[in-house]
């Protein structure tokens, strides 16, 4: 007996060891809640996914922006790769392993004001009109989905932003805490823009998750920490924060 539970202990131990050993990338797009600070990946996500790692004892690790495909690239398909912010969906649920709820977000059409010509009550209505996504993003994949044909693809939210502001594509797919930094970021001002349809079925939680090649232990340890700071009201106390 006493063996066993000596050896159950030293594998417990290597198994901390190693989840402590491994180096994490972490990797997000440029959104309202993560941007880039003083040559720094900063933000009200990046800081809920710093902490949430110092809690899990994994020091180690490098917080990265790139464009959402070449992140979600990352986080599906290499180990120790934990992505923010990500929505989940049916599609999504077992290609990922998943930490925890950050936040929720609801999502818009939005038009140019002046554009008194486009009007949207529906989806079937909305399909008429480009729409501007950003590339493998939730919400490219939900309007292929529902069959809208006109989609222009970019790499970057401020790209389909500004493909917007220039007539390039008549609607694009924004929660509102999006549009105001991606309004201050371009100079432009969102008094112009006017908001069409709520996509009530895009309304979902944002998470931190890794993909399935990270192991079970170091996903785990992130959870138990996440869930830590979630119920000392750390989470809702920075993401409130937010521009």
């Amino acid at each position: 007996m006493k063996m066993r539970l000596l050896m159950a202990g030293l594998l417990a131990l290597q198994v901390h060891a190693a989840a402590q050993a491994q180096t994490i990338q972490v990797v997000t797009e440029a959104t309202s809640f993560a941007y880039v600070r003083d040559g720094k990946v900063a933000g009200p996500a990046t800081e809920i996914a710093e902490a949430t790692l110092r809690g899990a004892g994994l020091h180690d690790f490098r917080v990265m922006l790139y464009p959402w495909a070449r992140a979600y690239d990352l986080a599906r398909n290499e180990p120790n790769v934990l992505i923010y912010l990500i929505a989940r969906t049916p599609a999504r649920e077992t290609q990922f392993k998943w930490v925890g709820e950050v936040i929720k977000m609801k999502y818009h059409l939005y038009k140019l004001k002046e554009r008194a010509d486009i009007m949207v009550t529906g989806l079937e209505q909305a399909k008429r009109y480009t729409v501007g996504v950003t590339r493998d993003d939730m919400r490219h994949d939900y309007l292929r989905a529902k069959g809208f044909s006109k989609i222009v693809v970019s790499a970057h939210n401020i790209d389909n932003f500004r493909k917007l502001m220039s007539g390039q594509v008549q609607l694009i797919p924004m929660p509102e805490t999006d549009v105001v930094a991606l309004c201050q970021e371009a100079r432009f001002d969102c008094s112009r823009l006017e908001r069409t349809y709520n996509l009530d079925e895009l309304s979902t939680g944002l998470y931190l998750a890794y993909g399935n090649p990270t192991s079970d232990a170091v996903v785990e340890r992130t959870r138990a920490a996440f869930q830590k700071l979630k119920a000392d009201g750390s989470v809702a106390r920075v993401m409130a924060t937010r521009p």
